[in-house]
């Protein structure tokens, strides 16, 4: 059995494919997103894979592996929360999102991800 298509996504993200990526949503997918400095919206793949997810991820940003993935559903919508070890020249990071979707014949039609920012690998959270 396969995973969600939400853990797939998350998945192809770490690896960096963002084809692979983008292929699990609808050609007309609606996609919004907030990270910690920006909203992002898409209407097509497309725009995802080219104008969003290398901007989150970019060249010099070795993303190490997936520290954490957590599949559920909140009623009828489901849910995907990854942590991934990231490292670039600035150092060593920790970074969260959580993403609800919906999915019709096959494919992600509906996301939308909420962005912890890159956290210091090493921080501990204070009062």
């Amino acid at each position: 059995m396969e995973p969600p298509l939400g853990e797939r996504f998350a998945r192809a993200v770490a690896e960096k494919d963002f084809v692979k990526a983008v292929s699990f949503l609808h050609p007309a997918v609606d996609f919004r997103a907030m990270t910690p400095g920006k909203f992002w919206e898409a209407a097509d793949p497309g725009t995802v894979r080219r104008d969003i997810l290398p901007r989150w991820y970019e060249a010099h940003d070795q993303i190490e592996g997936v520290v954490a993935l957590e599949n559920g559903s909140v009623g009828d919508r489901r849910r995907v929360r990854y942590l991934y070890a990231v490292r670039n020249d600035d150092g060593e990071f920790l970074m969260e999102q959580q993403a609800y979707y919906e999915v019709h014949d096959g494919a992600i039609t509906w996301m939308r991800v909420l962005c912890s920012g890159w956290r210091p690998r090493d921080a501990t959270p204070g009062d």
